[in-house]
């Protein structure tokens, strides 16, 4: 299996070389050359599977520089009861990422069981494992460096934490995640993990990482490397549980499924697309967005025009305060048939501060690809947080309750609906607690987390400050 760059510059790469190094040398992201296929009889295989089992059938379709051996045991490290302990339906349960039944036709599919109390875990988790077996066994360091508008951060840093040979270098927008959000990360006084408050928003940290990462030579120099959805083992680590989700919802493998997914920076969702287009049978992808609905309108209209960072709203679903979703150039890139002339093309308006729209033969595409769309305000935020915690005792979060809107607007009643939590409550309890009148609970390792000291730095929106501070730090 081999990776190619959405833009077509970069050398063909392994699984491993592609782990490591992040975004391409071109600028662009790493897929793979092609989608692996997954039939009928395969998805029936795969309903008896642990969900280690079912992750190493799929991983080892795309991973062929790690012994199958070595693969598993990375697995079996990383997907345990012990570390996704929270919010199963059973403490004796050793599901992963349990479905749980609200109504007819929809289920939640829980993600947020990990030591942060978000989906990113589930990847994160994979990352930390995979990527000290690979430097270890190439005698390399890696400093990573990454944005966060509040989730990717702390899963980034529970997960790389006294991981032998890497530093975490993390970019935040000061000021604007929840009180919890920072104090997870915050409160780290990890040697190999530091923290810095941007003075912007969460596209302002996002475009440092870029610009750091298009500096080949300092790249180079420095080791630089991605957590963030741009790499592509985050990507393949969150295909799994489209595949667990389907399997638990279905008693045989030609029924079609909806899947939504509250959206930010388009990672999760695009694990979806590639999951559909290895053969997962899913009708619809449905994109939620909060107010800032950039790509509620493109999914309308096949216009793609991010904000400047001064019209990005600041919500109270904070993960999903971003205007430039960085994977959604992977979706583009398959919508346009692979075409990177067209791609490069639409890529330099968008890097100039501008726009770009589809024709209208690939805006008719996109419904071919499973896509449709809705935003979300604040009261509807609140109005179903309160709405599923009166009818049916579960309390989720403001970006869940936002997939929720979104699911509610295009439900079927013939087609199974899974809506993917963000994260629990607790991490969002202002909103939560403005909803339904109580605070929601929190575990008991977490009580009192704000209260840790914290430690981060403050920069300006600058890259070069960001570069000095790294080279200062080796």
């Amino acid at each position: 299996m081999k990776y190619i760059s959405t833009r077509g510059k970069s050398p063909e790469l392994s699984f491993c070389e592609v782990l490591l190094g992040g975004l391409a040398p071109d600028g662009g992201l790493y897929l793979p050359k092609s989608y692996p296929k997954f039939t009928k009889n395969d998805l029936d295989e795969m309903r008896i599977m642990s969900y280690q089992e079912l992750s190493f059938s799929i991983f080892e379709k795309f991973i062929d520089d790690i012994p199958a051996n070595d693969l598993l045991e990375i697995i079996n490290k990383t997907y345990t009861p012990e570390v996704f302990r929270y919010n199963r339906s059973s403490q004796d349960s050793k599901d992963i990422t349990p479905t749980l039944k609200l109504t007819d036709n929809l289920y939640l599919l829980s993600l947020s069981n990990g030591p942060t109390l978000a989906f990113k875990d589930i990847a994160m988790q994979f990352l930390g494992h995979i990527f000290e077996y690979v430097l270890a066994k190439k005698n390399k360091t890696l400093n990573i460096l990454g944005a966060t508008s509040g989730d990717t951060g702390p899963a980034a840093e529970y997960a790389m934490k006294g991981k032998k040979g890497i530093n975490v270098f993390m970019l935040s927008p000061h000021g604007t995640m929840s009180p919890f959000q920072a104090a997870q990360m915050y409160s780290l006084h990890e040697d190999n993990i530091y923290n810095i408050a941007v003075k912007g928003v969460f596209d302002d940290c996002q475009d440092i990482v870029k610009a750091v990462s298009n500096d080949l030579q300092f790249k180079k120099d420095n080791n630089i490397g991605a957590v963030n959805s741009i790499n592509w083992g985050r990507i393949l680590a969150q295909i799994v549980y489209y595949f667990k989700g389907y399997l638990d919802v279905t008693d045989n493998s030609s029924k079609l499924v909806d899947f939504t997914v509250p959206t930010g920076n388009f990672g999760n969702i695009c694990a979806g697309h590639i999951a559909r287009m290895m053969g997962l049978p899913i009708r619809h992808l449905v994109v939620a967005t909060n107010e800032n609905d950039v790509l509620d309108e493109f999914f309308k209209t096949g216009k793609y025009q991010p904000r400047n960072s001064e019209n990005i709203f600041q919500t109270s679903s904070p993960s999903m305060d971003i205007s430039k979703a960085s994977n959604f150039e992977r979706f583009i890139f398959d919508l346009l048939d692979r075409d990177t002339s067209t791609l490069n093309g639409y890529w330099d308006l968008i890097d100039n501060g501008g726009s770009f729209q589809l024709d209208k033969k690939n805006v008719d595409l996109i419904s071919v690809f499973g896509f449709i769309s809705s935003s979300s305000k604040h009261e509807n935020r609140i109005k179903l947080i309160k709405q599923f915690y009166d009818e049916y005792d579960v309390i989720i979060d403001t970006h869940t309750a936002d997939g929720v809107k979104a699911s509610l607007d295009h439900l079927s009643k013939d087609t199974p609906m899974l809506v993917l939590e963000t994260a629990l409550p607790t991490k969002f309890e202002g909103t939560v607690l403005e909803a339904i009148g109580k605070k929601p609970p929190r575990p008991e390792a977490l009580i009192n987390l704000e209260k840790i000291d914290q430690k981060f730095e403050i920069f300006e929106n600058e890259a070069s400050l960001v570069k000095n501070f790294i080279r200062a730090k080796q």
